[in-house]
């Protein structure tokens, strides 16, 4: 399986059982519609949209026609696609975490003396999520950016996110999501992944060699907040053939890690 494959087609059944009363479906499903794009097709069809969500054609109908009223889809007549403005959505989250605005710019000035990219994530159920991003250049099969999601287990970003989580989150996510082998050196035991875990609490950072794709290793620390709480771990990814893994470790982390203090630092002085 292509890591594009693993978190391009999302799991968008509605069968949700035991909803509080005031649980809106109609919006759920208005959400899974917008969803139901990340497939990798730019555009779809009615019949392929109402296929994704699992919503019949007529439901799927009302809600692209609502969705290109207020202007977040667009159609050709046939088929539908997504507008720019769906962004604002995610602009809208950005904008509020302001850990995030004030990564962005610590990460360029990285990019800048490292010459490779640098990135900060989240952690959200089984993935992270990319919320800010400076490229050097592809050195991945997919094009990453903000919004990107890739599996926790097999990143950087990902373990330093669950390894500083709290003892029932972490074995939450060991015993619930399936892991997927993506090279031979990705790590998907159980007891192998919660041995890695505990190292990387124990040091304070993680890395990756080639784990999630061939050819790329990365290494991630946390950004924690005055009270001590992680809230964003950054990285810095290179490709095998430039840089090895102790030179990962002595020249690059030293100086990811200041950009973590950096960025702490600037948390604590915001107005």
């Amino acid at each position: 399986m292509n890591i594009t494959d693993l978190h391009t087609e999302e799991n968008l059944d509605l069968e949700v059982p035991e909803k509080s009363k005031d649980y809106i479906r109609s919006l759920e499903r208005g959400l899974a519609v917008i969803r139901a794009f990340s497939s990798g097709s730019r555009s779809l069809t009615l019949t392929e949209v109402a296929n994704a969500t699992g919503i019949s054609r007529a439901s799927a109908r009302r809600f692209l026609l609502t969705l290109l009223e207020l202007g977040y889809v667009g159609s050709d007549g046939r088929s539908f696609y997504l507008r720019p403005r769906v962004l604002e959505l995610g602009q809208a989250y950005l904008r509020s975490e302001s850990v995030s605005v004030i990564a962005q710019s610590h990460l360029e000035i990285l990019t800048k003396e490292l010459g490779e990219s640098c990135s900060a994530s989240v952690l959200d159920d089984a993935d992270i999520i990319y919320t800010a991003r400076s490229a050097a250049n592809r050195i991945m099969s997919i094009n990453l950016a903000v919004g990107q999601r890739l599996p926790a287990y097999a990143t950087s970003m990902g373990r330093v996110l669950l390894a500083f989580s709290p003892e029932p989150v972490i074995s939450d996510y060991l015993q619930q999501y399936e892991r997927t082998q993506f090279t031979d050196q990705t790590v998907t035991a159980e007891k192998a992944l919660l041995s890695i875990l505990r190292e990387t609490a124990k040091q304070g950072w993680a890395m990756i060699d080639q784990e999630l794709e061939e050819g790329v290793r990365s290494i991630a620390v946390p950004v924690r907040d005055p009270a001590g709480k992680v809230l964003i771990a950054i990285n810095v990814s290179v490709h095998a053939t430039r840089v090895s893994t102790e030179v990962l470790k002595s020249e690059f982390l030293p100086k990811l890690s200041n950009a973590a203090r950096e960025i702490e630092a600037d948390l604590l002085n915001r107005p």
